[in-house]
């Protein structure tokens, strides 16, 4: 009897197990497509609409939160889970996406505290950044917040404890059949299918979404090693949070699977609710059109004065001949979203540098380049016109410009690798053949723009920054701000002294004048700058370090030359093409105009068409750039450009009398 009472208690015990096991394990798989038969926990904005999860309304600066009510037990796991769901984003204006929404893994369902607008409603301004919060979220934003220091308004985050992302990336998926990705909209108001995978064991967390009637793609958008065990509880709630701002927007969740420790049953796309359609509404379109009527007139007429103050130009009777030059602000604000700062590549005591986008497709760059009086204008735009005629594979394409109130915009092709300068001096690294590549490719611009040409065109501020690379590395001359023509044989009698300091020739400053053979002592100094990796004046390197054409000297003389070649190379050069160029860079560099090379002869150098001169390494021969005081308050720095003329006297006239 005693043992059959035991065997009893037994069966008992070992079932109420077997039926808690099984309550657990759909506790922790789910598959739902009407929320109303869903045990969700929802608060704030969030309603369950037609079977349909909605987390936002149109009220302003507000949230909405729902969790499936029942926690995920983490105990003796490895936190690994898979879940995928179905959401859409409907904005109500055209202009602006609003708000974004989270999936997200909290402690707590409770999350009233959190704010709205670029906190999504998960965070706020005291909690933010908290590793007490243990919360995990995978952000779909749709504004561009500098709070959380993101710019993109379209974009997928992984967030920890934090609304700034450890981990973000535009919108888009992989097009398996087409073999790339493509954008994709977040507030497009249309369906969008988004899984997210834990693997515990390997501890990478991957975030892939597509439109809902595409295939999972293969390559997930983002994919980052993350140990939750660090973040989680012993147990967490699964859920989703949203916010508006001023701007609003309807978040919808159609349609949500998960599961933990497996993969998550496949959400059926023929079940996933569509968005709910709006009811007709006649009146208020008609009140709509009679007020429209009614202030038509008056309303086209603010608008027209707007748009004129806007984009208003500054055109002349004489611009008419070069009118083919010239483009439209219009087109030039469309074209660079308003000149956002997210659009800047670059910015200088001229102004900013902006890319663009044409609406056939084609990319530019576009300097806003201020422009004082009047006087001057005709000629300078007709140079403009004039360079945009210029044709050579190694200049930057000038393709026109456009002038507005006080600035003179000016628009190049686009080069998408930016300078030879970020490239010396930055993260990224050119080989040995891609530098003399570049270096020939200078070359033969310069000798056409000294000799292809009717007129001779003086560029007066050859520099590394102002070489720019294309796809494939090759380097073009840019930045023509400076440039000008002169009839050939003569001398340009320059008004004011210009150039940047470090490749400008010494008798810029001690004589005021111009010529070819001043670009070729810029160019010396850039060869010598691309060969040795280092600028031609650097104020922070010890005084027999400072100038570099001195510093090469000093190691011609003790006949190691090459030693002077870019560490960076790691000897991965070839010697007799190192010497080549260091020597060719000190031929440009002599001090005497009339013994430096013309850029026809320095092609054929670098093509060894002609045998280069020998030469010695006397250091009175070569022309030593102009050292600026160190505490000297000028507006440039060894590698900027002069924005002084007495600045820059002053610092001649202290030089000279140091003897140099």
């Amino acid at each position: 009897m005693v043992v059959t009472m035991k065997l009893l208690v037994f069966l008992v015990i070992v079932s109420i197990h077997a039926i808690s096991m099984s309550l657990a394990q759909e506790g922790n798989q789910f598959v739902h497509y009407d929320f109303k038969k869903a045990d969700l926990y929802v608060d704030g904005m969030a309603t369950i609409e037609d079977g349909r999860l909605k987390l936002t309304n149109s009220s302003k600066r507000a949230t909405g939160h729902a969790f499936h009510k029942s926690p995920i037990n983490f105990t003796n796991t490895s936190f690994s889970f898979s879940t995928e769901f179905v959401f859409a984003i409907v904005p109500e204006e055209s202009t602006s996406y609003g708000q974004g929404m989270a999936f997200l893994i909290s402690p707590s369902i409770d999350l009233r505290y959190g704010a709205a607008t670029s906190y999504l409603g998960i965070f706020n301004r005291t909690n933010d950044n908290k590793t007490e919060n243990h919360i995990l979220a995978v952000e779909l934003d749709t504004n561009a917040s500098s709070e959380a220091l993101e710019e993109s308004d379209n974009h997928v985050g992984i967030d920890i404890n934090s609304i700034v992302s450890v981990y973000s990336a535009d919108a888009s998926y992989f097009d398996d059949t087409e073999g790339l990705r493509k954008r994709l909209v977040l507030a497009s108001e249309k369906r969008i299918h988004i899984w997210i995978d834990y693997d515990g064991e390997h501890r990478v967390l991957n975030v892939t979404l597509a439109p809902l009637e595409t295939p999972r793609p293969s390559l997930p958008l983002l994919s980052r090693f993350i140990d939750l065990s660090k973040i989680f509880k012993e147990q967490m709630y699964f859920g989703f949070s949203g916010s508006t701002g001023t701007i609003r927007s309807h978040q919808y969740i159609l349609g949500w699977a998960l599961a933990i420790g497996e993969k998550a049953q496949s959400l059926d796309v023929s079940k996933v609710l569509d968005l709910p359609r709006p009811p007709p509404n006649h009146l208020p379109l008609i009140l709509a059109f009679a007020t429209t009527t009614v202030f038509l007139i008056i309303a086209c007429g603010f608008a027209y004065l707007y748009h004129q103050r806007r984009y208003a130009e500054v055109f002349e009777q004489w611009e008419k001949k070069y009118s083919p030059q010239r483009f439209s602000f219009r087109t030039l604000y469309k074209a660079t979203k308003g000149f956002k700062e997210n659009r800047v590549l670059g910015a200088g005591g001229f102004g900013k540098v902006y890319r663009g986008d044409l609406s056939d497709g084609t990319e530019i760059a576009v300097k806003r380049v201020s422009h004082g009086a009047e006087q001057g204008m005709q000629e300078y735009v007709s140079e403009i016109a004039t360079m945009g005629r210029l044709g050579h594979r190694n200049l930057v394409q000038l393709r026109g410009y456009c002038r507005r109130k006080g600035e003179l915009l000016l628009v190049y092709e686009y080069m998408p690798n930016g300078s030879l300068s970020d490239y010396l001096f930055g993260d990224n690294n050119l080989s040995w053949s891609q530098r003399v590549h570049i270096i020939k490719g200078v070359a033969s611009a310069l000798h056409y723009l000294h000799e292809g040409w009717e007129q001779v065109v003086l560029h007066r501020d050859i520099k590394a920054s102002n070489i720019l690379l294309d796809s494939n590395l090759n380097g073009k001359v840019g930045d023509f701000g400076l440039a000008r023509f002169h009839d050939r044989g003569e001398t340009l009698q320059p008004t004011r002294v210009v150039g940047t300091i470090g490749y400008m020739a010494p008798e810029i400053a001690t004589l005021g004048v111009a010529n070819e053979l001043t670009d070729v002592y810029a160019f010396g100094a850039l060869i010598l700058e691309v060969v040795c990796g280092r600028r031609p004046l650097d104020l922070e390197r010890s005084p027999e370090q400072r100038i570099l054409v001195e510093w090469v000297v000093s190691f011609g003389r003790r006949g190691c030359l090459v030693d002077t070649v870019d560490s960076k190379l790691a000897c991965n050069f070839t010697t007799e093409e190192a010497k080549l160029l260091l020597k060719l860079g000190m031929l440009c560099s002599q001090r005497d105009p009339e013994n430096r090379p013309t850029m026809k002869d320095i092609t054929e150098y670098l093509d060894k068409k002609k045998s280069m001169p020998n030469i010695t390494f006397d250091i009175a021969e070569i022309g030593i750039p102009i050292v600026p005081l160190i505490n000297n308050e000028m507006a440039t720095t060894s590698h900027g450009t002069t924005s002084s003329f007495a600045s820059f006297w002053y610092d001649t006239i202290t030089v000279l009398f140091r003897g140099r």
